[in-house]
Protein backbone atom coordinates (compact mmCIF):
# COMPACT_ATOMS: atom_id res chain seq x y z
CA UNK A 1 0.00 0.00 0.00
CA UNK A 2 1.32 3.43 -0.94
CA UNK A 3 2.10 6.01 1.75
CA UNK A 4 -0.29 8.98 1.62
CA UNK A 5 1.72 12.22 1.61
CA UNK A 6 -0.11 15.47 2.23
CA UNK A 7 1.83 18.32 0.60
CA UNK A 8 1.09 21.57 2.45
CA UNK A 9 1.56 24.60 0.21
CA UNK A 10 0.38 28.20 -0.19
CA UNK A 11 -0.28 29.84 3.15
CA UNK A 12 -0.87 33.30 4.63
CA UNK A 13 2.55 34.84 3.99
CA UNK A 14 4.33 37.05 1.47
CA UNK A 15 5.97 33.88 0.11
CA UNK A 16 2.66 32.38 -1.02
CA UNK A 17 3.59 32.14 -4.71
CA UNK A 18 7.01 30.64 -3.96
CA UNK A 19 5.36 28.03 -1.72
CA UNK A 20 2.90 27.09 -4.46
CA UNK A 21 5.82 26.51 -6.82
CA UNK A 22 7.74 24.40 -4.28
CA UNK A 23 4.64 22.35 -3.51
CA UNK A 24 3.95 21.72 -7.19
CA UNK A 25 7.50 20.43 -7.59
CA UNK A 26 7.12 18.08 -4.62
CA UNK A 27 3.81 16.74 -5.95
CA UNK A 28 5.35 16.16 -9.37
CA UNK A 29 8.55 14.50 -8.13
CA UNK A 30 7.16 12.10 -5.53
CA UNK A 31 7.70 8.50 -6.56
CA UNK A 32 4.13 7.46 -7.47
CA UNK A 33 4.98 3.77 -6.98
CA UNK A 34 5.66 4.47 -3.30
CA UNK A 35 3.52 7.50 -2.51
CA UNK A 36 -0.05 8.70 -2.98
CA UNK A 37 0.29 12.53 -3.04
CA UNK A 38 -2.46 14.79 -1.69
CA UNK A 39 -2.42 18.46 -2.61
CA UNK A 40 -3.39 20.35 0.55
CA UNK A 41 -3.73 24.00 -0.40
CA UNK A 42 -3.77 26.73 2.25
CA UNK A 43 -5.18 30.05 1.04
CA UNK A 44 -3.78 33.49 1.75
CA UNK A 45 -6.44 33.84 4.45
CA UNK A 46 -5.29 30.60 6.11
CA UNK A 47 -8.20 28.42 4.95
CA UNK A 48 -7.28 24.80 4.19
CA UNK A 49 -8.51 23.08 1.00
CA UNK A 50 -8.54 19.47 -0.14
CA UNK A 51 -9.61 18.60 -3.70
CA UNK A 52 -10.49 22.28 -4.11
CA UNK A 53 -13.00 22.21 -1.25
CA UNK A 54 -12.54 24.23 2.00
CA UNK A 55 -12.05 21.86 4.94
CA UNK A 56 -10.75 21.95 8.49
CA UNK A 57 -7.09 21.01 8.97
CA UNK A 58 -8.20 17.87 10.81
CA UNK A 59 -10.30 16.73 7.84
CA UNK A 60 -7.57 17.56 5.32
CA UNK A 61 -5.12 15.38 7.24
CA UNK A 62 -7.51 12.59 8.21
CA UNK A 63 -6.23 9.97 5.73
CA UNK A 64 -2.68 11.32 5.48
CA UNK A 65 0.29 9.27 6.70
CA UNK A 66 2.88 12.07 6.63
CA UNK A 67 2.74 15.81 5.95
CA UNK A 68 5.33 17.38 3.67
CA UNK A 69 5.50 21.01 4.76
CA UNK A 70 6.49 23.58 2.13
CA UNK A 71 4.51 26.47 3.62
CA UNK A 72 7.22 29.14 3.32
CA UNK A 73 7.18 32.21 5.56
CA UNK A 74 4.83 33.00 8.44
CA UNK A 75 2.71 30.09 9.69
CA UNK A 76 4.69 27.37 7.93
CA UNK A 77 8.18 28.27 9.16
CA UNK A 78 7.65 29.92 12.53
CA UNK A 79 6.46 26.86 14.48
CA UNK A 80 2.72 27.51 14.19
CA UNK A 81 1.83 24.75 11.75
CA UNK A 82 4.35 22.43 13.43
CA UNK A 83 2.52 22.77 16.75
CA UNK A 84 -0.76 22.02 14.99
CA UNK A 85 0.63 18.91 13.31
CA UNK A 86 2.11 17.73 16.60
CA UNK A 87 -1.26 18.16 18.33
CA UNK A 88 -2.75 15.83 15.69
CA UNK A 89 0.06 13.29 16.14
CA UNK A 90 0.88 13.78 12.46
CA UNK A 91 4.44 12.99 11.26
CA UNK A 92 5.81 15.90 9.24
CA UNK A 93 8.94 16.97 7.43
CA UNK A 94 11.33 19.55 8.80
CA UNK A 95 12.26 20.90 12.20
CA UNK A 96 10.08 20.88 15.31
CA UNK A 97 8.14 23.93 16.45
CA UNK A 98 10.81 25.32 18.78
CA UNK A 99 13.76 25.02 16.39
CA UNK A 100 11.65 26.37 13.52
CA UNK A 101 10.75 29.48 15.53
CA UNK A 102 14.40 30.16 16.41
CA UNK A 103 15.60 29.73 12.81
CA UNK A 104 12.79 31.98 11.56
CA UNK A 105 14.13 34.90 13.61
CA UNK A 106 17.29 36.22 11.97
CA UNK A 107 18.64 37.91 15.11
CA UNK A 108 18.15 34.84 17.32
CA UNK A 109 19.88 32.76 14.66
CA UNK A 110 22.82 35.19 14.43
CA UNK A 111 23.24 35.21 18.22
CA UNK A 112 23.36 31.40 18.35
CA UNK A 113 25.74 30.84 15.44
CA UNK A 114 28.05 33.54 16.77
CA UNK A 115 28.31 31.50 19.98
CA UNK A 116 29.31 28.55 17.78
CA UNK A 117 32.30 30.57 16.58
CA UNK A 118 31.02 31.68 13.17
CA UNK A 119 31.56 35.24 11.97
CA UNK A 120 28.44 37.37 11.48
CA UNK A 121 28.06 40.90 10.07
CA UNK A 122 27.85 43.85 12.44
CA UNK A 123 24.14 44.60 12.91
CA UNK A 124 21.49 46.65 14.66
CA UNK A 125 17.77 46.16 15.31
CA UNK A 126 15.10 48.79 14.66
CA UNK A 127 11.62 48.54 16.14
CA UNK A 128 8.45 49.55 14.31
CA UNK A 129 7.74 52.07 17.09
CA UNK A 130 11.04 53.92 16.63
CA UNK A 131 11.23 57.34 14.99
CA UNK A 132 12.52 56.25 11.60
CA UNK A 133 13.71 59.70 10.58
CA UNK A 134 15.93 59.86 13.68
CA UNK A 135 17.07 56.28 13.12
CA UNK A 136 18.01 57.05 9.52
CA UNK A 137 20.12 60.07 10.56
CA UNK A 138 21.85 58.04 13.27
CA UNK A 139 22.54 55.12 10.92
CA UNK A 140 23.99 57.44 8.32
CA UNK A 141 26.36 58.98 10.88
CA UNK A 142 27.41 55.87 12.80
CA UNK A 143 26.91 52.73 10.70
CA UNK A 144 29.31 51.57 7.94
CA UNK A 145 27.73 51.87 4.49
CA UNK A 146 26.37 50.38 2.33
CA UNK A 147 23.91 48.46 4.51
CA UNK A 148 21.45 45.62 4.07
CA UNK A 149 18.04 46.29 5.61
CA UNK A 150 15.74 43.29 6.03
CA UNK A 151 12.71 42.18 8.08
CA UNK A 152 13.78 40.24 11.17
CA UNK A 153 11.65 37.30 10.05
CA UNK A 154 10.78 35.82 6.67
CA UNK A 155 12.64 34.59 3.64
CA UNK A 156 13.03 34.80 -0.15
CA UNK A 157 14.61 38.26 0.42
CA UNK A 158 11.09 39.74 0.71
CA UNK A 159 11.33 43.30 2.04
CA UNK A 160 15.14 43.34 1.83
CA UNK A 161 17.05 46.29 0.38
CA UNK A 162 20.67 47.21 -0.25
CA UNK A 163 21.10 50.88 0.71
CA UNK A 164 24.07 53.02 -0.31
CA UNK A 165 22.76 56.54 0.32
CA UNK A 166 21.03 58.52 3.04
CA UNK A 167 17.84 59.24 1.09
CA UNK A 168 16.95 55.53 0.78
CA UNK A 169 17.42 54.68 4.46
CA UNK A 170 14.00 55.69 5.80
CA UNK A 171 11.98 54.23 2.91
CA UNK A 172 13.94 50.97 3.14
CA UNK A 173 13.28 50.78 6.89
CA UNK A 174 9.58 51.35 6.23
CA UNK A 175 9.63 48.61 3.60
CA UNK A 176 11.22 46.08 5.97
CA UNK A 177 8.89 47.03 8.83
CA UNK A 178 5.85 46.51 6.58
CA UNK A 179 6.77 42.80 6.68
CA UNK A 180 7.81 42.38 10.33
CA UNK A 181 7.69 44.22 13.69
CA UNK A 182 11.48 44.68 13.66
CA UNK A 183 14.05 45.43 10.98
CA UNK A 184 17.59 44.11 10.97
CA UNK A 185 20.31 46.41 9.66
CA UNK A 186 23.55 44.67 8.65
CA UNK A 187 26.81 45.91 7.23
CA UNK A 188 27.18 44.96 3.59
CA UNK A 189 30.17 42.66 3.22
CA UNK A 190 31.62 42.52 -0.26
CA UNK A 191 32.49 39.06 -1.52
CA UNK A 192 31.14 35.92 -3.14
CA UNK A 193 27.71 34.89 -1.89
CA UNK A 194 27.45 31.17 -1.16
CA UNK A 195 24.71 28.83 -0.04
CA UNK A 196 25.13 25.31 1.29
CA UNK A 197 22.42 22.70 1.77
CA UNK A 198 22.70 19.93 4.33
CA UNK A 199 20.64 16.76 4.67
CA UNK A 200 20.36 14.56 7.75
CA UNK A 201 21.36 10.91 7.41
CA UNK A 202 22.04 11.15 3.67
CA UNK A 203 24.51 8.74 2.05
CA UNK A 204 25.50 7.30 5.41
CA UNK A 205 26.54 10.63 6.95
CA UNK A 206 24.98 12.15 10.07
CA UNK A 207 24.78 15.54 8.33
CA UNK A 208 25.58 15.44 4.62
CA UNK A 209 26.72 18.68 2.99
CA UNK A 210 25.82 19.42 -0.61
CA UNK A 211 28.22 21.32 -2.85
CA UNK A 212 28.48 25.04 -2.04
CA UNK A 213 26.57 27.06 -4.63
CA UNK A 214 27.88 30.48 -5.61
CA UNK A 215 25.19 33.07 -6.29
CA UNK A 216 25.90 35.82 -8.78
CA UNK A 217 23.21 38.52 -8.41
CA UNK A 218 21.98 40.56 -11.34
CA UNK A 219 24.06 43.69 -11.77
CA UNK A 220 21.07 45.89 -10.96
CA UNK A 221 20.69 44.46 -7.46
CA UNK A 222 24.09 43.95 -5.84
CA UNK A 223 22.73 41.12 -3.68
CA UNK A 224 20.46 38.10 -4.10
CA UNK A 225 17.18 40.01 -3.98
CA UNK A 226 13.65 38.70 -4.40
CA UNK A 227 13.63 40.13 -7.93
CA UNK A 228 16.92 38.41 -8.72
CA UNK A 229 15.66 35.07 -7.41
CA UNK A 230 12.34 35.07 -9.24
CA UNK A 231 12.88 37.56 -12.05
CA UNK A 232 15.51 35.55 -13.88
CA UNK A 233 18.31 38.10 -13.47
CA UNK A 234 20.67 35.96 -11.36
CA UNK A 235 23.02 33.12 -12.19
CA UNK A 236 23.97 30.25 -9.90
CA UNK A 237 27.21 28.36 -10.33
CA UNK A 238 27.71 24.82 -9.03
CA UNK A 239 30.03 24.04 -7.30
CA UNK A 240 31.05 27.70 -7.44
CA UNK A 241 34.34 29.50 -7.77
CA UNK A 242 35.71 28.60 -4.35
CA UNK A 243 39.09 27.31 -3.26
CA UNK A 244 39.26 23.86 -1.71
CA UNK A 245 39.79 25.45 1.70
CA UNK A 246 36.75 27.69 1.23
CA UNK A 247 34.62 24.70 0.20
CA UNK A 248 35.80 22.80 3.28
CA UNK A 249 34.96 25.71 5.58
CA UNK A 250 31.59 26.41 3.98
CA UNK A 251 30.41 22.82 4.32
CA UNK A 252 31.72 22.65 7.88
CA UNK A 253 30.00 25.90 8.88
CA UNK A 254 26.71 24.80 7.30
CA UNK A 255 26.80 21.58 9.32
CA UNK A 256 27.66 23.51 12.48
CA UNK A 257 24.74 25.88 12.01
CA UNK A 258 22.28 23.09 11.21
CA UNK A 259 23.31 20.99 14.22
CA UNK A 260 23.82 23.94 16.58
CA UNK A 261 20.29 25.19 15.91
CA UNK A 262 18.98 21.59 16.31
CA UNK A 263 17.31 21.68 12.91
CA UNK A 264 15.88 18.50 11.41
CA UNK A 265 15.92 16.76 8.03
CA UNK A 266 17.47 19.48 5.88
CA UNK A 267 18.38 23.16 5.78
CA UNK A 268 20.27 25.69 3.69
CA UNK A 269 22.74 28.26 5.06
CA UNK A 270 23.84 31.46 3.32
CA UNK A 271 27.34 32.94 3.60
CA UNK A 272 29.59 35.65 2.20
CA UNK A 273 33.14 34.61 1.31
CA UNK A 274 35.17 37.82 1.72
CA UNK A 275 38.77 38.90 2.13
CA UNK A 276 38.00 39.20 5.85
CA UNK A 277 36.87 35.59 6.05
CA UNK A 278 33.59 33.69 5.71
CA UNK A 279 30.53 35.36 7.24
CA UNK A 280 27.29 33.58 8.11
CA UNK A 281 24.21 35.48 6.90
CA UNK A 282 21.14 33.36 7.70
CA UNK A 283 19.73 29.87 7.63
CA UNK A 284 16.66 28.41 5.95
CA UNK A 285 15.01 25.58 7.86
CA UNK A 286 13.42 22.78 5.83
CA UNK A 287 10.08 24.58 5.50
CA UNK A 288 11.92 27.64 4.15
CA UNK A 289 13.85 25.82 1.43
CA UNK A 290 12.46 26.27 -2.06
CA UNK A 291 12.13 22.97 -3.93
CA UNK A 292 11.08 24.07 -7.41
CA UNK A 293 13.29 22.56 -10.12
CA UNK A 294 15.22 25.81 -10.62
CA UNK A 295 15.85 26.30 -6.88
CA UNK A 296 19.20 25.84 -5.21
CA UNK A 297 18.73 22.54 -3.36
CA UNK A 298 17.43 20.61 -6.40
CA UNK A 299 20.37 21.96 -8.44
CA UNK A 300 22.85 21.01 -5.73
CA UNK A 301 21.33 17.51 -5.49
CA UNK A 302 21.80 17.05 -9.22
CA UNK A 303 25.42 18.18 -8.90
CA UNK A 304 26.19 15.37 -6.44
CA UNK A 305 24.50 12.74 -8.62
CA UNK A 306 21.22 12.61 -6.71
CA UNK A 307 17.71 13.72 -7.67
CA UNK A 308 14.78 15.50 -6.13
CA UNK A 309 12.84 12.21 -6.17
CA UNK A 310 15.54 10.45 -4.14
CA UNK A 311 15.74 13.39 -1.76
CA UNK A 312 11.97 13.51 -1.18
CA UNK A 313 11.87 9.79 -0.45
CA UNK A 314 14.72 10.17 2.04
CA UNK A 315 13.10 13.11 3.85
CA UNK A 316 9.73 11.37 4.10
CA UNK A 317 11.42 8.37 5.71
CA UNK A 318 13.13 10.70 8.19
CA UNK A 319 9.74 12.23 9.05
CA UNK A 320 8.11 8.83 9.58
CA UNK A 321 10.86 7.65 11.90
CA UNK A 322 11.31 10.87 13.91
CA UNK A 323 11.54 10.22 17.63
CA UNK A 324 8.80 11.97 19.58
CA UNK A 325 9.40 13.97 22.71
Amino acid sequence: MRTVVGVLRGGPSHEYEVSLSSGASVLQNLNKELYDPRDIFVSRSGEWHLHGVPVTPEKALRSVDVAFNVLHGDYGENGQVQRMLESFGMPYTGSDAFSSAIAFNKQHTKDLVQKLGLKVPHSRLVDEGDDLEDVAFDLFRTFPHPVIIKPIVGGSSVGTTLVDNFHALQTSLEKALSHAPKALIEEYIKGKEATVGVVDGFRGEKTYSLFPVEIVPGTDHGFYSYEAKYGGSSVEHIPGRFTEEEKKQLTQFARQAHEGLTLSHYSRSDFIVSKRGIYFLEINSAAACELAEQALIPKALKAVGSSLMEFLDHVIQLARTRKKG
